[in-house]
């Protein structure tokens, strides 16, 4: 339990550990952590809360552990100190490290796993929005579906990420270093004809990507670019593409085609 009948508030960029030690082993092993600008509360009772710059519920807790402890150490490696929160109850056990920590008003930021550092030097989290900067506040949104990957953009050192519209495409967070848009147009634009006029379909955004009849307004034909991976070709000349999550058999690209037969 805490030394002090106090609630202590600690404030400041941090990273939270959650461990489990439910093997035969008796080793703790790390179950989630996320990063970001964070408070943490330690109530008198010990219960350890974690919070972000969202809403009420907190990123990380721990209620009523058995033992709390808050200290201090000088990493070697770092300038200033560090703060260590750490509490367990059972075979659970929530370890916060809060680096130049602070007890008054301070900022905070969105929190998540960490997938890469930002181009000010900051740590960079995926949150519910897409991917977010703790240090300078900066934010990039991610299309449905994508996939953050370890690799970085040449160009500016951002992650990349990948995410499947026709085919798999890997490009930059900085949708103005690799456009997704573009990326998609190079595959797909003029690649496929129209099944009702036989012009070519050319890849729009309306909404979100589609592959819209270069004849308009005389054909209304569009078809929206799948998220998923073409996978053959259907009787109407159109792609079919893999099934999706809870879909048995591959679909037309044309919702309703008549041709569309597993």
């Amino acid at each position: 339990m805490p030394d002090t009948d106090a609630v202590r508030v600690i404030a400041g960029e941090s990273t939270t550990t959650f461990f489990t030690n439910s093997g035969s082993d008796g080793a703790w092993r790390p179950e989630r952590e996320q990063h970001g600008r964070l408070v943490t509360v330690v109530k008198p009772d010990g219960t350890t809360l974690v919070h972000d710059e969202s809403g009420y519920q907190p990123v990380a807790w721990l209620t009523r552990p058995e033992h709390v402890t808050v200290e201090r150490e000088r990493p070697a490696s770092a300038e200033g100190d560090r703060t260590v929160v750490t509490a367990v109850d059972g075979d659970s056990r929530l370890r916060v490290r809060v680096d130049a920590a602070v007890r008054e008003t301070h900022p905070t930021s969105a929190s998540g796993a960490p997938v890469g550092t930002c181009d000010c030097g900051g740590t960079l989290v995926r949150d519910t929005g897409g991917v977010a900067c703790v240090a300078c506040e900066a934010r990039y949104g991610l299309p449905a579906g994508a996939t953050v990957t370890e690799e970085s953009c040449p160009d500016c050192g951002l992650p990349r990420f990948r995410v499947e519209r026709g085919h798999a495409f890997t490009v930059c967070l900085d949708r103005t270093c690799e456009s997704l848009d573009r990326a998609v147009t190079a595959a797909l634009d003029e690649e496929y004809d129209c099944p009702d006029c036989g012009v070519p379909l050319r890849v729009l955004r309306r909404g979100g990507l589609i592959l819209g009849c270069d004849a308009y307004p005389d054909c209304t034909f569009s078809a929206a670019v799948p998220d998923g991976v073409l996978s053959g070709e259907c009787g109407c000349g159109l792609p079919r593409y893999e099934p999706r999550a809870g879909e048995s058999s591959e679909r037309c690209l044309a919702a309703g085609c008549e041709h569309d037969q597993p």
